[in-house]
């Protein structure tokens, strides 16, 4: 039920953020539609979330809210795209620092597109787990994506999965012990 609601919500996200692109600038994302953002980044379902905080900036919003397994904070633009996000575990233990995500670099006429590798890159049974998690997270096939890379960073028992879709280059981190996406950027 959570991964049909999930692949709706990034649908409806995708079809709003393509109309937007389209030059429909009089389309509005409300509080509710940003925060369907975070929660769905954070895998968790309405009844799951509680002190739910929404507040409107000039150019974002800030959402926050609480889970069984922590808190987070989102910094969310008016577009839709998470800027920044903070997760702390429940037992206080800070898992994730505040990511930035980097602004998207314009392609010139006269650049010429990196011809895309596929390299034969071998993971061990966690990382594919982790792989695994984070692409059925974003509905997609180990197929579709490019450049990906997995490794574990033991201070945080996090994995850092990194994949290219569409020329868009995403991090993800993944929960080592239960594999469960904690975030993702797109830059």
């Amino acid at each position: 039920m959570v991964k049909r609601r999930k692949r709706n919500s990034f649908i409806i996200l995708a079809s709003t953020l393509l109309l937007t692109g389209c030059g429909n600038s009089n389309l509005e994302i409300t509080k509710n539609d940003i925060l369907e953002v975070a929660r769905d980044d954070a895998n968790a379902t309405k009844k799951e979330c509680s002190n739910v905080s929404i507040q409107e900036e000039k150019k974002y919003y800030t959402v926050s809210f609480d889970t069984t397994t922590g808190s987070y904070e989102y910094k969310i633009g008016k577009d839709g795209i998470i800027q920044e996000r903070n997760y702390k575990r429940s037992n206080s233990e800070d898992v994730s620092t505040t990511e930035p995500v980097e602004e998207k670099k314009e392609e010139t006429k006269t650049e010429t597109k990196k011809e895309e590798k596929k390299e034969s890159t071998f993971f061990d049974e966690n990382q594919q787990q982790a792989i695994n998690a984070v692409l059925a997270n974003a509905g997609l096939g180990q197929e579709d994506v490019t450049d990906i890379g997995c490794t574990l960073d033991e201070a945080t028992q996090q994995y850092t999965v990194t994949f290219t879709f569409q020329d868009i280059h995403n991090t993800c981190m993944v929960d080592a012990a239960t594999f469960t996406v904690l975030s993702s950027v797109q830059a």
